[in-house]
């Protein structure tokens, strides 16, 4: 799989949610905030759905819908907006297809033992399909922020 860039046609995706689907090709003529964390109810992966969520009008009034990926199932992801009263979108990739296919599927190392996981990635895609901007190896603090000022500056 070859390294998306900025520029690049987003991959579609038609993922289910707790409340449905979310798909890009819906999302169509929509700013997407596409970002993807490692597991629901972890303290980083709860600190930016939490930071995302209290943005999330501002990002709507930038005409931007955010959603967040892991490969947590729909239901999971369900318990999770519910107890943090989570106001994003979450798409559930048990499979796997869609981390892989953003390239976000990484060799990571803790502790000096090595495994496979998500890498927290965000994307900007516009309302044609294209990526507009990409972040890769998040840090959490701060960057609901900072996505919001590039969908503004859009």
């Amino acid at each position: 799989m070859t390294e998306l860039s900025v520029g690049d046609r987003a991959p579609d995706f038609d993922l289910e949610t707790d409340t449905g689907r979310i798909s890009l090709s819906g999302l169509k003529g929509k700013t997407v905030v596409l970002y993807f964390y490692p597991k629901d109810d972890t303290p980083g992966c709860t600190t930016e759905a939490l930071d995302f969520s209290a943005a999330r009008d501002d990002f709507a009034k930038a005409g931007a819908v955010v959603v967040g990926v892991s490969k947590d199932t729909a239901k999971k992801h369900g318990k999770f907006r519910a107890k943090h009263d989570l106001t994003v979108e979450l798409g559930a990739d048990p499979e796997g297809g869609m981390v892989e296919s953003y390239g976000v599927w990484i060799e990571k190392t803790l502790y000096g033992r090595q495994y496979m996981g998500i890498d927290r990635a965000t994307f900007v895609i516009d309302g044609e399909g294209v990526i507009r901007h990409i972040w890769r190896k998040v840090k959490v603090s701060g960057h609901a922020a900072q996505v919001l000022e590039v969908v503004r500056a859009l």
